[in-house]
């Protein structure tokens, strides 16, 4: 993978490793062979503050650092922010979802007070989640149809930039278009480009309120799936280990995986059924 990624740099400097890899027809995410590394000490703070968050959306880094701290694992405040900033978390309530907005960005109302979900492409929502490594960590994003669970695109990446967002929106649009897009304030889903692919295409925009923790449900429920039905169980020591356990897992989630909440039904048999 370091090798392809040199090649690409070597071969066209001119264009960006992004452009190259839509050229070729290449994951631009599988260039970026290398999880984000940090000082072991924080890493395993890291995971151990995943798999509590997991649990505990709701815990800010007050609430955090005491759950830290009755496991036997001491910490200070100021670095419980400092990694829960890193991997893009804060508590769903009472703060905004996962990453900081940007004030320059333009901010759009909760279109879903009230709205009564009954058919596939009615809305799609939006979040990133903390992958961990055995030696690092990467970010997930993904893409969800709420009225069928149906997982609509997904991608890896070592940095929380807006570009394996975008991507991530525009594999989605090969299976149609939503009425309504939701996510939160995060300033990968506030920006210019992603805003503008939705407008772009007609698609009407809706971001979580503040101090809303059940705005975005749906994909926060996506996350606990995915985390103790799959990444909890593997313990990953790669990306590649990563990209394809996931990719196990969400054709599973998909295409196997009866929810309870679809009457037992898989969210393909009701996205595609209903579609």
């Amino acid at each position: 993978m370091a090798e392809r990624q040199f090649m690409l740099e070597r071969a066209h400097p001119d264009l960006s490793l992004r452009r190259q890899c839509s050229l070729l027809s290449l994951n631009r995410s599988g260039i970026y062979y290398r999880p984000v590394e940090v000082d072991p000490e924080d890493l395993f703070l890291m995971h151990l503050i995943d798999e509590e968050y997991t649990k505990l959306p709701f815990y800010g880094s007050r609430r955090m650092k005491a759950q830290l701290c009755g496991l036997g694992y001491p910490v200070g405040r100021e670095r419980v922010q400092r990694l829960m900033r890193l991997m893009g978390l804060e508590a769903i309530f009472p703060g905004p979802n996962t990453s900081r907005r940007a004030q320059e960005h333009k901010i759009y109302p909760y279109l879903l007070r009230g709205v009564e979900i009954t058919r596939p492409n009615q809305v799609w929502s939006t979040d990133i989640t903390y992958i961990r490594l055995a030696g690092g960590f990467l970010y997930l994003v993904a893409v969800i149809d709420w009225f069928s669970r149906y997982v609509l695109s997904w991608q890896l990446s070592n940095s929380l930039d807006t570009s394996f967002c975008v991507e991530a929106l525009g594999e989605a649009f090969q299976f149609g278009k939503p009425d309504i897009f939701n996510s939160d304030q995060g300033t990968q889903f506030t920006s210019e480009d992603f805003t503008g692919r939705l407008l772009g295409e007609a698609v009407a925009i809706s971001m979580d309120s503040k101090g809303r923790a059940l705005d975005n449900i749906f994909v926060e429920r996506l996350w606990r799936s995915v985390k103790y039905e799959e990444v909890y169980l593997n313990d990953y020591r790669t990306v590649a280990e990563a990209r394809n356990g996931l990719g196990r897992y969400f054709e599973f989630y998909n295409g196997e995986r009866y929810h309870q909440s679809l009457s037992y039904r898989r969210p393909c048999e009701v996205y595609f059924g209903q579609n």
